[in-house]
């Protein structure tokens, strides 16, 4: 793509929240993006869901609010068909003054999660399963919005319904062909099970370019969705009596010469796999705060409600936290079903993926699988409950510290409890308006 041939385009670097922070800027500025000249505060990569600078945070004044260099990254422009006027969106990661990797930048994250694999001779695959509710957000609460076809407002459940998806066929239209044009790999997508709910697929694909997939589909169908006169929300719970939103996640690993290392030939998979399962089952709880990043988010984690609470593992059992699909032995893999769509995805991966390397390097032993329905075998190692604990038990643990930076650690930690703060001083009841569409 020629970016100098556009009036301006977009350059964007993903926060902690996973919000895209960046500039327009004139589509001269195309010939500079190798450069080094486009600058951005460090700082931005560290502010709150509302997009204020943190307290106290040591990327501000002790440090002179110091800019960082905005280099692109490997995905390169790919355009933005949510915009009104043809234009095209940069994705940016940022490194510091001297070139390093700037470790508040949760690409760089994954980055050094990834890199631990790759010192092993091995690659990482992985997809996600993205769902999400369409709502109307124009008055003073959210609401179902209306079917497009009928006019009728939406009133009830319509799980795997044909009928459903026609009668939103043309924000699907657009956002199939929109990521198409972005070469966002889309798959299956289908009617879930709440009022409004559905589910686009990504194809299991090299583990950072699914992160970035996911990052970028996810602000698509938010503004493709806005063109339609309806928003699209990632919020884990849009209502308190309805489903909430997941983020699935599938990966295997690739040794050097192709080999799938889950693979043993039959249902069961490796040792290997099982370490990786024991690492995953390992960090669960100190990593509620990436698979549960806000309030909301802990509405969604109710027993019963398709979200896995109690830490376990299974084989083909949708009510573990940790499921190995079946199919061909090839194919073995580990589906992680806890997160929420209100995700940070780099974060998500770093620490599932990080989970899973410490649990393949110490040869962790993995519980039983279980059998039966996970929800009501007592004695489960839990999740955090509340996010002021998430943010504790993520600030202290060994397992998070051998997947993130200390500067990461740090930042998140207390962008989180300023956000903690900022919602008590809000009327609970308007609280949905921080969420339906920035997370």
């Amino acid at each position: 793509m020629d970016l100098t041939t556009l009036r301006t385009f977009r350059i964007a670097a993903c926060d902690l929240n996973g919000q895209m922070r960046g500039k327009w800027v004139p589509g001269a500025y195309g010939a500079k993006l190798e450069s080094g000249a486009l600058r951005m505060p460090l700082s931005a990569a560290n502010v709150d869901l509302w997009g204020a600078d943190i307290t106290d945070s040591p990327l501000l004044f002790e440090t002179g609010d110091a800019d960082g260099i905005l280099r692109p990254t490997e995905r390169g422009a790919v355009p933005a068909p949510w915009a009104h006027a043809e234009t095209a969106l940069v994705p940016m990661v940022l490194h510091n003054e001297d070139g390093t990797p700037f470790d508040g930048d949760p690409r760089h994250a994954l980055a050094r999660v990834l890199g631990g694999f790759d010192a092993r001779g091995w690659t990482v695959l992985a997809a996600t399963e993205l769902e999400f509710t369409l709502v109307d957000a124009s008055g003073d609460s959210l609401r179902p919005p209306r079917n497009p076809l009928t006019g009728l407002r939406l009133e009830s459940p319509a799980v795997l319904s044909l009928a459903e998806m026609d009668g939103f066929e043309g924000f699907f239209n657009d956002l199939y062909d929109a990521c198409a044009a972005m070469d966002i790999p889309a798959q299956a997508g289908i009617s879930e099970s709440g009022i409004g709910q559905f589910e686009v697929n990504l194809t299991h694909q090299d583990a950072m370019r699914c992160a970035d997939d996911t990052w970028l589909f996810k602000t698509l169908a938010r503004g493709l969705a806005r063109k339609h006169g309806f928003a699209a929300s990632f919020m884990a719970k849009p209502y308190a009596e309805d489903a909430g939103n997941g983020m699935h996640v599938h990966f295997s690993v690739l040794d050097r010469g192709g080999r799938n290392i889950f693979d043993d030939g039959g249902p069961e998979g490796t040792d290997v796999l099982r370490h990786a399962v024991a690492g995953c089952l390992a960090a669960a709880p100190a990593s509620s705060l990436i698979f549960a990043p806000h309030g909301n988010s802990y509405d969604r984690l109710v027993p019963g409600a398709h979200a896995p609470t109690g830490l376990c593992w299974a084989y083909e059992n949708r009510t573990a936290a940790i499921r190995i699909p079946g199919g061909p032995p090839a194919a073995r893999r580990i589906e992680h079903r806890v997160a929420g769509a209100d995700i940070n995805p780099y974060l998500l991966l770093s620490a599932l993926l990080g989970a899973a390397l410490s649990g393949m390097e110490d040869r962790m032993q993995s519980p039983a699988p279980i059998s039966g329905n996970a929800y009501e075998i007592a004695g489960l190692p839990q999740l955090c409950t509340s996010l002021a604990d998430a943010v504790t038990r993520f600030e202290n643990d060994p397992l998070i510290a051998r997947a993130f930076a200390p500067d990461l650690i740090r930042n998140l930690c207390l962008t989180k409890r300023q956000e903690v703060a900022g919602f008590a001083a809000r009327p609970p009841e308007t609280h949905w308006h921080s969420y339906v569409e920035s997370v």
